[in-house]
């Protein structure tokens, strides 16, 4: 598989694209905050959590689209799009399982994930490479738990809707971990056969 590198299109900071990561960024403690806010004695704020989540599926979505369309594609646009998802996904994380909605297995094997790709980051940083670009099982894996997350918090409750956003949360949520995984080794397979094509160039 080659290594694919999305081309810098501009140095400037204060780009739509780059603002809208941003406000994902800002985000993430309000969703925490209100994701927990019925475990210390405050009233449940579920239906304002996935507002949140939802508007930043959008941004998600139209941060790289933007900066596409209009050649705004940037170095820190590139660290804080990956970075935003990493932190919702992690906070997620962190709310459901606090609520028991979320096992602790499934959690653990999310986080380790995790782990694996930051070993691997300071591997390709310390051989002087930044970090590669996002492939597209990364964000099929993505998609599939930004989809996962928001069901599973619905199907804390009861009636029928509830037990509906189960069946199609744990769904995603299996595909979503699936993937996650598989990206996360074709993502060490690439730096493997880069590190490997560096030390035959010497």
């Amino acid at each position: 598989m080659e290594v694919q590198e999305t081309r810098v299109q501009t140095d400037r900071v204060l780009t739509i694209p780059n603002i809208l990561s941003m406000a994902r960024l800002v985000g993430v403690p309000i969703f925490l905050w209100l994701i927990l806010r019925p475990e210390f004695g405050g009233p449940k704020s579920d239906t304002w959590a996935l507002l949140v989540l939802m508007l930043s599926g959008i941004s998600d979505y139209l941060d790289g689209k933007l900066a596409r369309r209009w050649n705004q594609i940037s170095s820190l646009g590139r660290l804080l799009d990956p970075a935003a998802d990493r932190l919702y996904i992690l906070s997620t994380l962190v709310g459901l399982t606090w609520r028991e909605i979320l096992p602790i297995w499934l959690t653990a094997a999310l986080l380790a994930r995790e782990l694996v790709l930051l070993v691997v980051v300071a591997v390709l940083r310390r051989h002087g490479y930044p970090p590669l670009q996002v492939n597209f099982l990364g964000k099929a894996a993505t998609f599939n738990l930004m989809y996962a997350f928001p069901l599973l918090l619905l199907s804390d409750g009861s009636g029928w809707l509830a037990s509906l956003a189960a069946i199609f949360g744990w769904a995603f949520a299996g595909w979503g971990t699936t993937l996650y995984w598989w990206a996360g080794v074709l993502y060490v397979v690439q730096v493997r056969r880069l590190l490997r094509a560096d030390a035959t160039a010497d």
